[in-house]
């Protein structure tokens, strides 16, 4: 299994924490590295809520923080959670979203996060709640998996995957991720298959996003974000590909237009070559930062 480590780390904490004493949110909080090193930044006064959609997760961010009392952990979706404190008032200096699947999730073959082990098609960030992977294959229409697997993979075979996942579906349920990437690699023309990547990669991640609802709940927050920060708290974003990278960069420039958000990163952050090397995981990574000024969204 890859050891998880925090992608960005310095970088994004040190545009992130501005003061010591302040309340800081992370809205996906994995492992714990980035709270963990937001914490070393923080004094007596400071806090830190911590947000995660997997129980399992959460339970060992909870071994590596629970010990500190400037820590709340909460188990649910971060645009769930930030809704409802926004209803109640709550102001924070800084929220942190480190977006995708961690390495502990797509290492875990039982989670069906990858087709690198063959495992259950799960997917679900939340393996107590919602529609699995499998069970959305079940039902849903050919002609709304094109459109999931060409807008949140960028597949352009989407067609003829959706195609022959349909047929396949007519005699027997698709249950697991090695009989799903099967499928794929059949119904892409093997003289098209990516040189770096296995022909499902797209189709995998596609399904992730749909199961998980990750783009809509990423917007979502993006638009709640300056009514949840006090004047000058920061927004930091960690993205993995482009369909969340694109959200985020025209979020935080329709923003800035209307004067609501300040850019701190004109361009992306991305990691160094030392840690692509330490971590091929991270070489997608873009990070973006903007600050709220204040002005009412």
């Amino acid at each position: 299994m890859m050891i998880h480590r925090p992608v960005l780390l310095k970088e994004a904490v040190d545009l992130l924490v501005t003061k010591d004493d302040g309340l800081y949110i992370d809205g996906t909080l994995g492992a714990g590295g980035h709270a963990a090193e937001i914490l070393k930044r923080l004094g007596a006064e400071g806090r830190l809520i911590g947000i995660d959609r997997d129980s399992e997760i959460l339970e060992k961010a909870r071994e590596r923080l629970g010990g500190d009392a400037r820590v709340v952990l909460h188990h649910g979706a971060f645009d769930e959670w930030l809704d409802d404190e926004a209803k109640g008032g709550l102001k924070a200096d800084g929220l942190l979203l480190d977006l995708g699947v961690s390495s502990l999730q797509f290492d875990e073959g039982g989670r069906g996060f990858s087709f690198a082990k063959d495992g259950p098609l799960d997917m679900r960030m939340d393996a107590s709640a919602g529609e699995t992977a499998a069970e959305y294959l079940e039902r849903v229409p050919e002609k709304e998996l094109e459109t999931v697997l060409k807008e949140f993979g960028e597949e352009r075979f989407a067609r003829r995957i959706a195609r022959e996942v349909i047929h396949v579906r007519r005699q027997e349920t698709i249950e697991t991720t090695a009989r799903l990437a099967a499928i794929v690699a059949r119904a892409v023309p093997r003289g098209a298959w990516p040189k770096r990547i296995h022909p499902a990669t797209r189709t995998f991640q596609a399904l992730r996003i749909a199961v998980n609802r990750e783009l809509e709940r990423l917007e979502r927050v993006l638009k709640m974000a300056p009514s949840i920060l006090k004047p000058g708290g920061r927004m930091a974003v960690i993205s993995y590909h482009s369909l969340e990278d694109r959200r985020v960069k025209v979020a935080f420039a329709e923003g800035e237009r209307a004067g609501i958000w300040k850019k701190l990163t004109k361009k992306p952050v991305v990691p160094s070559e030392d840690e692509v090397r330490e971590n091929p995981r991270s070489r997608s990574a873009k990070l973006r930062v903007a600050e709220y000024t204040g002005v009412a969204a």
